[in-house]
């Protein structure tokens, strides 16, 4: 069975009762020590008997980001292309503030943004639409793709998901990773919030990763919108998401996302408040289990507990972000999708990466050696 379908079946009571457990101190303490963990074993870190030992992970979250990633930190930053969407997520600001005018960027427009981030010093963009065939399909981000490969030599795609056929189209045109967040795992709940538009289909977006892999991508990225329910149940199939593809695909590189719901006012959906302390637990939980994997935390989060958690497991941030479509030079005052709460400029995080340490990346080389590779 592929990853999608294991995890379609999976039975989200287990889930539940594991991430729910009540669990010795010395079976977490010997988990600390374990070279290779199960998912079982990663259910349990994000149990509430791991809170108190939370020193304990970090420390141990920290080891291992050092001897897989040494001192480096990936810096990227979002370009976001339309906020045009046919979907009608419950919790989304494109579509909860109705009073934000639809907008999607000309070839001139997205021109423009590549040449001042590019300025900027980035060598990784990632590309966000909505979803809407008319004004942003496949064709506009095919063409967005080849005109990022003149100024980035990354370049990664937050867009709706895609056939197996269109994925090819993206990475011919030079697309080198995607991000795909299921929202929840939590079916019934996803119906909910998704009630309109091609998004309601769950398992479609589900095997998207797995179309993009097989379509020649090697890296992609998984996430959850924790606030939307029981963080420790999404977290916990996140995980398990995370460690089938890994397992089935183990050429690729699999990078995980942390972001948390912000509360909109006129949203008909409650939240599930996530606190910086499960954050944290989350994040070294997810170090612990997939030592390898990529982990990433974006302007979402306040600058210093950014600051902080760069220290344990994330290996790569996000940096001067703008959520408006075109917002790095339209000068546009609607609002993004939701507001940023690091809003330090590159510069700035490089330089308190240095301070803390860290080597700061702006360009992610891999890409290099997978085309050393093909062509060896």
């Amino acid at each position: 069975m592929t990853p999608s379908k294991i995890l379609a079946d999976f039975d989200p009571e287990i889930a539940h009762v594991l991430t729910h457990k009540k669990y010795e101190s010395e079976h977490i303490l010997s988990l600390l020590e374990k070279e290779r963990l199960t998912y079982e074993d990663f259910f349990a870190l994000v149990s509430p008997s791991a809170e108190s030992f939370l020193p304990q992970l970090a420390a141990r979250a920290q080891s291992l980001t050092l001897s897989h990633f040494g001192r480096t930190k990936q810096l990227y930053t979002p370009l976001y292309l339309s906020n045009v969407c046919i979907n009608q997520c419950v919790y989304c600001g494109f579509q909860v503030k109705l009073q934000i005018p639809p907008i999607t960027l000309n070839e001139k427009e997205i021109v423009d943004n590549y040449r001042y981030l590019s300025a900027q010093g980035f060598g990784h963009i990632l590309l966000l639409t909505g979803e809407s065939p008319r004004f942003a399909g496949v064709d506009y981000i095919e063409r967005a793709i080849i005109l990022a490969k003149h100024f980035f030599p990354y370049v990664s795609l937050e867009v709706f998901p895609v056939s197996t056929s269109d994925y090819e189209r993206y990475a011919a045109a030079g697309a080198n990773g995607i991000t795909l967040y299921q929202e929840t795992y939590n079916k019934v709940l996803y119906s909910t919030l998704h009630p309109k538009g091609p998004k309601s289909d769950y398992f479609f977006r589900l095997e998207g990763p797995e179309r993009a892999l097989l379509a020649g991508f090697r890296q992609v990225g998984l996430g959850t919108l924790l606030g939307l329910t029981d963080w420790r149940l999404d977290g916990a199939l996140l995980g398990l998401h995370a460690y089938l593809l890994q397992r089935t695909y183990w050429q690729a590189s699999i990078q995980v996302s942390f972001p948390r719901i912000q509360p909109i006012s006129a949203a008909p959906h409650d939240i599930f408040p996530v606190s910086d302390k499960a954050l944290a637990q989350l994040i070294c939980a997810f170090r612990l289990f997939l030592p390898q994997a990529g982990l990433t935390l974006s302007t979402r989060e306040s600058t210093d507990l950014r600051n902080k958690l760069i220290h344990l497991g994330i290996s790569h941030i996000s940096a001067g972000s703008n959520t408006r479509p075109g917002g790095y030079t339209r000068g546009s005052i609607e609002p993004g999708q939701f507001e940023t709460q690091d809003n330090r400029s590159l510069s700035d995080v490089m330089n308190m990466l240095i301070d803390q340490g860290f080597d700061p990346i702006l360009k992610d080389w891999s890409t290099l050696f997978d085309s050393a590779l093909k062509t060896s």
